[in-house]
């Protein structure tokens, strides 16, 4: 049986909005599973979701950038807020982010490639000798599209391109390019907000659909309900589900009356030609990144010899 601790507790609390006792039941039950402890919750009823804790442990900058009909985002790391607010660790993002744009989205072939006489990875070195912190290059993304455009967003932009939230979206067509650019931008915003995880249900993970449907059933299950009657609920679950997590199927954060794939017909118009999303990416700084906590004073004491 494992441990249930009170930060775990504390954790299954924030990510589900579950009340306290309810969340240490559900870990207990689950032997501390936290995916599991979510899981049983919602089937109980306890829960409206299964958010992870969104808390954001690492530091740095997401660089975006885009011209014409190719984009990129960059994900630099630093140890700590600080170093992202350093005009040279800024520089060294956005240098990062057109290298990139012009190198592709292999984190390797990026390092490797040449800036004057040095490359990335010798310059991300230089930055850290200087600023004295460690620093790393994590991960990139590009989209590119043959006719279109490729837009961005970036949001609590450090400064312009960088930021803690980047996004990137591509949008196929044979229109003017202008207003392709005004809805891409507006595309990129909704995606930053409502963070689609798929284009549409085709694009999900075949596993996090199973999941939900599963969730979904043996909710119902535990309520008694017949099988034919839980099947025609699963159905209707997921179609919204689908609405909440599929970016065309979702409403327009500009227009809520609409759906995504709505907005995007009736632009068609404007722009001048058929529209079609060829993809997108987000990037939150940080996401998925565990980050050891300390006891600042701890450390000061520590630091100047005291007890």
């Amino acid at each position: 049986m494992a441990t249930i601790s009170a930060a775990m507790v504390k954790e299954l609390r924030e990510s589900t909005g579950a009340g306290m006792m309810d969340c240490k039941a559900a870990l207990t039950e689950t032997d501390g599973d936290m995916t599991a402890a979510q899981d049983w919750l919602r089937k109980k009823g306890l829960s409206k979701a299964a958010k992870k804790a969104g808390r954001v442990a690492a530091e740095g900058l997401i660089g975006a950038l885009t011209s014409g009909t190719k984009g990129v985002l960059v994900e630099v790391n630093s140890e700590t807020d600080f170093v992202a607010r350093n005009e040279q660790f800024q520089g060294l993002v956005k240098m990062i982010a057109q290298v990139a744009l012009k190198h592709g989205s292999d984190v390797e072939a990026i390092k490797a490639a040449k800036v004057g006489d040095f490359t990335v990875e010798r310059a991300i070195s230089d930055a850290i000798a200087t600023i004295g912190e460690n620093m790393s290059l994590r991960r990139a993304a590009s989209l590119e599209v043959s006719k279109g455009v490729v837009s961005s967003y970036v949001h609590n932009a450090v400064i312009e391109g960088a930021g803690k939230i980047g996004v990137i979206v591509a949008l196929e067509s044979t229109g003017k390019t202008d207003e392709l650019a005004v809805l891409g931008r507006q595309l990129a915003m909704h995606v930053a907000a409502a963070k689609p995880l798929a284009l549409d249900p085709a694009g999900l993970d075949p596993e996090t659909v199973k999941r939900e449907k599963d969730v979904l059933a043996d909710k119902y299950r535990q309520q008694g309900k017949p099988e034919n009657v839980i099947e025609k609920i699963v159905d209707s679950g997921l179609k919204t589900y689908y609405k909440e997590v599929c970016l065309l199927d979702q409403a327009f954060i500009h227009d809520s009356g609409k759906s995504v794939a709505q907005a995007v017909k009736e632009a068609e118009g404007k722009v001048g030609g058929p529209i079609k999303i060829a993809g997108f990416v987000n990037y939150a700084l940080g996401e998925g990144i565990e980050k050891q906590e300390s006891d600042f004073a701890a450390e000061v004491a520590a630091a100047s010899g005291k007890k």
